[in-house]
Parts: C-alpha cells; structure tokens; sequence
C-alpha cells in the first residue's frame, strides 16, 4: 500500500494510517499502562528506511541515545540485544528481545526484559510504508508502544516521556535517511 501525495488527499491519507495502525499497532494497555502511537513522514524511499529500522543489532545507527549493541546468536524472532544507553538518560542499559519481524511488510517489535531503568513491560512496533511526498517516494514511520506506568508518575507523564524518545529516534531516523537519500547510500546500508 502507497499512501497518496502528502499535499493531495489528507483524508485518504488519514484513512490509510488509520488503518495501518489498527492492523499493526493495537495494544490493549492493561490499567496501569499506557499506550501511544507516533507518526513521521520521511523525504527517503521506504526501502532506504527499512535499511536503517531493520537492522536489531544496530539501533545506534539512528537512536541517538544508544552507544553499543550487542546481539546474542544469529538475528531472528527470540533474539536478545544488550544496548548501552549513552549519558543523559536515566539509564545505563537495556536488555531487549525481538518480538516481530517482517522483512516483506516492514514491521519490527521489541519488547524490553530488563534494564536499569522504569520501562517495564514495554513493548513496540515499528512499522515503515512507501508514501509520495512532494511527488517524489517518500515514507510513513508508525511507531507504537505500551509500557506500565512506574510508580509515583501518571500515565501522562509516561506517555509524554515515551514519546519524547520515540520523536527524538524518529527525528534521527529521518535525518540519517535523508542525508543517505540525498546521497545515494541505500546499497550501503543494505549491504551490512
């Protein structure tokens, strides 16, 4: 599925995400979780994107707050990552498990298994779509997530927090894509 011309039909654009993020991005938060879904348009073919968003064992080529990934194994379904978190964020390290993947759809879920930091039982999905935008290929990034809500904070708060991080790694995402698009590096990152 190509969504439309961004400056075309909004309300078939609108329809479309609708229902991407009914087929792939429905948690069902249990009362003490929250669950949100964040949106971006990217300048850059999807394949380009995917490239990046694919690959499990390297996040830090676009998550501006991971500095080291370690995978445990070969990289399939059950595979476990060991991430270091750079300074900054209220964390050191997270253990994480790929939960989905589809190389023909585009969908990748983690779920998070341990760490030192307040993000228990989280889980995402990241899902990638060709789009047109200014005429020209161009891609839709979903991303969703359901996480408890830590105690001592409401479910505002850490949704507000969750998605701060997820527009941060999407901004990234964004600029790494754009720049390999410009530059014309796709074969690059998929050779890796």
């Amino acid at each position: 599925m190509v969504f439309g011309e961004m400056d075309g039909c909004d309300a078939c654009n609108a329809v479309m995400e609708a229902q991407v993020i009914s087929r792939h991005h429905a948690h069902e938060p249990r009362e003490n979780q929250c669950s949100s879904v964040v949106i971006r348009h990217i300048k850059a073919p999807a394949n380009l994107v995917w490239s990046l968003v694919r690959r499990f064992d390297q996040p830090q080529k676009y998550k501006p707050f991971v500095s080291r990934c370690v995978v445990q194994g070969d990289l399939k379904i059950g595979s476990v990552r060991e991430v270091n978190v750079k300074t900054g964020l209220p964390a050191t390290t997270s253990t994480e498990r790929l939960e989905l993947f589809d190389d023909d759809e585009h969908v990748l879920g983690i779920k998070i298994l341990d760490g030192d930091h307040r993000l228990r039982n989280y889980s995402s999905v990241a899902t990638v779509h060709p789009e047109i935008i200014e005429g020209r290929p161009g891609t839709l990034v979903i991303e969703s997530f359901v996480v408890d809500v830590p105690e001592g904070n409401t479910k505002d708060d850490t949704c507000y927090f969750v998605r701060a991080l997820i527009n941060c790694n999407l901004k990234c995402l964004a600029e790494v894509s754009e720049r390999m698009a410009v530059s014309g590096t796709v074969e690059a990152a998929n050779a890796v």
